[in-house]
């Protein structure tokens, strides 16, 4: 612990005063001094107050390395040396303990180190905040954000290796334990100028180097690119290589992070095709030609660029090149086509490659905020971090920098509303005795701007707005007319300006008094840049490409969509972003980062104290050091001072009745906190040391130790007494089940024992009873025998001359008839099942009953038989009529026979009633279809077999092609005279026909089909039914059969076969057809 102490305390070991409100004396001299001390030893931060002052080393320091972020973790602001983590960790502890959203502004000149301040902030706050893979994945797709945004918004500027040309404000969302959950990113003006000019010494963006350095010959080959960066037109030569920067390696970063932050392969694709025609674009060149009417239009000089580049959009290459040479203009219900000369084309041109880059660079931060936004609906804290370009003051200023400018002049006035005029305000309103500080307020200098009726943008969008001739100088004019009394307003025509003919003020040029200087603006392009207008064929061009992704970035050349509406100029849709940008940050906690530069060489250990003093003074720093000084650390409501702090008295704890105010005075007064160290306001209470609000910090951490234990104790007091009742209860319940159990069990043992007695007696009582009357019944039945064989005896002896003649044969009869009577009751019992098949008959139990038991066992077969018909339906009746016909037809005759005794007869296996395909075929058969399959019809020819319709009617059979269901051949049973199959496996069967019969012409018919025997059956049964004869069915493996008027020999041979198992039918000659069966 006192380590730590002596190693993280903010005023010991100190390299000059890390706090510039304890700075003395406080004067310029000494701030700058103090500076530069800290910054030759290597320390670029500093504080004023709350407010960090980051000093660009223009190298890499020790000072952000892991155990640095453990060491600022969970640590009051002032209790280590300055640091840029330690306002991260304040914004972040204030977010997640204190339920305050909060807002960390970044501010300061190109090249004072705004981007790499942002990526810390964000680095810093993913390594602090929770763990686990949902998380995780979260924080590095915010994270891998960055590297994909600043390849495409970033470039190499004379201040700054990676100068962000556009102004990012994210918004990164927490829940309510302190995780993040996602984010929003927000752009503003991407300089999309530098697309097609970069001032010399300066490169475009940086993906245009990445891709040509990084590029695979692959993907360069596919994308119609060469490596070399003199290729392109829109490429700076004298820059294109930057010390220290590995574009190839930068490349492979970025396609890494877009893979991350979520975009699929085809979307990379898709996003590095429209790179490379921007870059494509800057290579057409034009060539003037002179019209029969005397006007000049300009054709494109090499059209093999404008080809690579319709191949990559997937766009007609005439109607890019019409688009390029020709304007239609539409007012209303006219249409006008006119030429576009040299000048325009290029200027078409131009528009195009930046109008596509812009497009796409809002496009990739909408597909990132797809992927990092929160999936959660859960309330959200947020944490905004404002990354946006700095103040510009370049030897040529044109629209982007006054744009930039007047966003920083904004940012400036957020920054003395919140630490300088409001708070001296909120000290009087409060009646804190206060002597006022004079500061520079800017607020006169956006007025200036953003005036909506004589602003200079409102005058701007006027002027660009105003029919008739709209030029630059005309725009220049009218600020002449209007701001030429405006104190902070300077031309060649203003009553402000020193002289009338001022040398250092162009004609084409005005001068703003920015707070951080003065800048002159030339006014060459600002109609057309405020304008930002792309000709609608180049639009509707683009909509009509078959890429899907630049179709989908010019929505306005649908022609469905068209309208005539003006689009909101460049100027006005700025000044909606930053007033929107305005007011959310002042919905939040702000934190600020003052962003200095030391040089303007950007070489470290060089401290330019003019410069640094010009950055320090239109920064404002001296008066907020002097409002911090003079003023108090931190201010909260009494409400919520007392809500936070009334644990630390027992007076205020747990609940106080009586006014915030007075609770918070009884509160310091208890703690016994010296009453120079507070003021009362009347609605808040001012704490001038902050260490008095660490000391309060610390107490109400052990505070808050001490209740968590007690809470601890009750709940674990709670929780045993509970524990104890439920166990009491359990106890009590068990106690009485068990009793109960006994109880029971013993009742049961008594009545048990009760039931066994009472069993025993009446049993007794019941054998007794019955001894009895068996007793009596034996005497009654003596009696009765006694009586019987008495009276039996008189009877036999009176009688007994007629028993002896007729004895033997009654003795006979009677035996006889009892063996009948028990040979019948053992036949029921022993009687076999009721099927048909059962062969099974009990065994005659006498010789002399040998016929009577056959005849019984042929009786019950035939019953049983009769039995099983009856139960037959007709169609199944007449499934087994068929069967039964084809067992007499092939049975031990064809070696087909046995595959087709458990295969039932179905007759129509082509449902053709049900199919619309044979709708035409089934309405010429009008009798009832008994079979329709499909057969294979051998050629007589050469023996080749070709698929065909069987179907059998009950008068005729019908052979028709399978595909157009035509009828071939329509033959009358009766002209029918035999069939003939082979012994084999096949399914080759022949009809034979009735010679001189209109069907014969050709000879007799030869099909194969595997269902042989059942439309064999059929076809029999049918010719039967119909003339009421039997057909000769022929089964050998050879017989004739007549094709035309020749005797053909069909014979059977066993052999190798081609088509599995269908017999290969082979025509030797004219008396001979072979059939190969297996």
């Amino acid at each position: 612990m006192m380590k730590s102490e002596v190693k993280t305390s903010l005023l010991d070991n100190m390299i000059g005063v890390g706090d510039s409100v304890l700075l003395e004396p406080l004067t310029e001299d000494s701030f700058l001094e103090n500076l530069k001390n800290r910054f030759d030893h290597s320390e670029i931060y500093t504080y004023i107050g709350s407010v960090v002052i980051s000093v660009n080393p223009y190298r890499h320091l020790p000072v952000y390395t892991p155990e640095k972020v453990e060491e600022y973790r969970n640590r009051n602001f002032y209790e280590l040396g300055p640091h840029i983590y330690a306002l991260a960790d304040e914004a972040y502890r204030s977010l997640r303990d204190q339920d305050k959203d909060q807002c960390i502004l970044i501010t300061g000149e190109s090249g004072a180190g705004k981007t790499e301040a942002s990526k810390l902030v964000m680095s810093y706050v993913a390594a602090v905040c929770g763990k686990g893979a949902e998380v995780n994945q979260v924080k590095e797709q915010l994270l891998q954000s960055n590297p994909v945004l600043e390849a495409f918004g970033n470039a190499k500027t004379m201040r700054n290796d990676n100068s962000s040309r556009f102004g990012k404000y994210m918004d990164i969302e927490f829940d309510f334990k302190g995780d993040p959950l996602g984010g929003v990113i927000s752009n503003y003006l991407l300089e999309k100028s530098r697309v097609v000019k970069q001032p010399r010494g300066e490169r475009n963006f940086h993906v245009f180097y990445q891709l040509l350095s990084g590029g695979s010959e692959d993907l360069l080959k596919r994308l119609k690119l060469e490596r070399e960066f003199n290729q392109y037109n829109y490429l700076g030569l004298d820059s294109a290589k930057v010390n220290g920067v590995d574009d190839a390696a930068n490349f492979r970063t970025v396609k890494n992070a877009m893979q991350i932050v979520g975009f699929m392969d085809d979307e990379v694709e898709l996003v590095l095709e429209v790179v490379a025609a921007v870059l494509k674009l800057g290579n057409i060149e034009f060539k003037p030609e002179s019209r029969v009417n005397g006007l000049d239009e300009s054709r494109i000089q090499d059209k093999n660029e404008l080809k690579e580049i319709c191949e990559l959009l997937g766009q007609d290459q005439a109607v890019l090149e019409r688009a390029f040479s020709f304007r239609t203009v539409e007012a209303k219900q006219e249409k006008v086509s006119t030429t576009l000369n040299v000048a325009q084309a290029y200027y078409a041109r131009d528009a195009l490659a930046k109008n596509l880059y812009n497009r796409l660079f809002t496009w990739l931060v909408n597909r990132i905020n797809e992927s990092i936004k929160a999936q959660t609906k859960v309330r959200k804290k947020v944490m905004g971090v404002l990354d946006i370009y700095g103040f510009e003051i370049f030897e040529n200023n044109s629209f982007e920098q006054f744009i930039i400018n007047y966003c920083n002049e904004k940012l400036q006035q957020i920054f003395i509303e919140l630490t300088l005029k409001e708070e001296q305000e909120e000290y009087i309103k409060e009646g804190i005795e206060w002597t006022h500080i004079e500061y520079f307020n800017n607020a006169i200098i956006c007025e200036l701007i953003e005036n909506n009726t004589n602003g200079i943008l409102a005058m701007l969008d006027e002027e660009c707005l105003r029919p008739g001739t709209v030029t630059d100088e005309t725009f220049l004019e009218k600020l002449n007319q209007v701001c030429a009394v405006h104190e902070r307003f300077e031309s060649r025509m203003s009553k402000s300006s020193r002289f009338l003919n001022d040398t250092t003020l162009p004609h084409n040029c005005f001068r703003i008094q920015h707070y951080a200087g003065k800048v002159m603006y030339h006014v060459e392009g600002f109609v057309d840049k405020n304008n930002d207008l792309l000709y609608r064929d180049l639009s509707q061009a683009m909509w009509r490409t078959n890429h899907v992704l630049v179709k989908a970035l010019f929505p306005e050349g649908n022609p469905a969509k068209m309208s005539l509406k003006r689009p909101p100029t460049a100027g006005s849709q700025f000044k909606a972003s930053v007033a929107t940008l305005m007011k959310n940050l002042q919905t939040k906690n702000p934190n600020y980062i003052r962003c200095i530069k030391p040089n303007d060489q950007k070489t470290p250990h060089v401290f330019t104290e003019a410069l640094v003093c010009h950055q320090v003074r239109y920064l404002g720093l001296m008066e907020n050091v002097r409002v911090r000084r003079a003023g108090y650390a931190f201010k909260q409501p009494y409400e919520s001072c007392l809500e936070r702090y009334k644990m630390l008295c027992s007076q205020t704890w747990p609940h106080w009745r009586q006014g915030a105010r007075d609770g918070v005075q009884v509160l310091l007064t208890e703690l016994q906190i010296p009453p120079e160290e507070f003021s009362y306001g009347r609605s808040k209470i001012f704490i001038r040391n902050p260490r008095t609000l660490f000391e309060l910090e610390d107490l109400r951490k052990r505070r808050l130790e001490d209740l968590a234990t007690l809470i601890q104790k009750i709940y674990r007091g709670w929780k045993c007494r509970t524990h104890f009742l439920l166990m009491k209860k359990s106890q009590i319940t068990i106690s009485a089940w068990t009793k109960r159990h006994f109880q029971r069990k013993k009742y049961l043992h008594l009545k048990s024992v009760t039931l066994l007695i009472q069993s025993y007696i009446r049993g007794w009582k019941a054998r007794k009873l019955l001894r009895e009357l068996k007793h009596q019944k034996l005497c009654e039945e003596s009696a009765t025998t006694i009586a019987a064989y008495w009276r039996g005896f008189q009877i036999r002896r009176e009688y007994r001359k007629f028993f002896r003649a007729n004895a033997g044969r009654k003795i006979y009869e009677f035996t006889i008839q009892r063996i009948i009577q028990k040979y019948f009751l053992e036949l029921k019992k022993k009687l076999p099942s009721m099927s048909p098949t059962e062969t099974a008959w009990p065994a005659r139990p006498y010789l002399f009953l040998d016929n009577t038991h056959t005849e019984l066992k042929r009786i019950f077969h035939l019953w049983r038989c009769k039995k099983y018909r009856d139960q037959f339906t007709a169609q199944k009746r007449a499934i087994f009529e068929e069967k039964l016909e084809a067992s007499e037809l092939f049975k031990d005759k064809k070696a087909l026979y046995a595959n087709s005794v458990c295969q039932p007869f179905q007759g129509d296996y082509l449902e053709i009633s049900k199919n619309p395909k044979y709708q035409k075929l089934t309405g010429a058969v009008e009798e009832k279809i008994l079979l329709a399959d499909v057969v294979n019809k051998i050629n007589r020819a050469n023996g080749k077999g070709a698929p065909r319709i069987f179907l059998l009617t009950q008068s005729k059979f019908i052979v028709a092609d399978q595909k157009s269901g035509q009828i071939k051949s329509n033959i009358p049973v009766m002209d029918i005279t035999s069939v003939s199959v082979s012994k084999q496996t096949d399914g080759l069967f022949a009809v034979h026909l009735k010679e001189g019969s209109t069907a014969a012409a050709k000879g007799d018919f030869l099909f194969t089909s595997d269902r042989l025997i059942e439309i064999i059956t059929k076809l029999y049964r049918t010719i039967f039914f119909k003339t009421n004869q039997k057909i000769n069915v022929e089964i050998n493996n050879e017989f004739l059969v007549q094709f035309n008027q020749d005797k053909v020999c069909v014979k059977f041979i066993q052999g190798a076969q081609k088509n599995g198992n269908l017999p290969a039918c082979k025509r030797k000659n004219n008396r001979l057809l072979e059939v190969t069966v297996p």
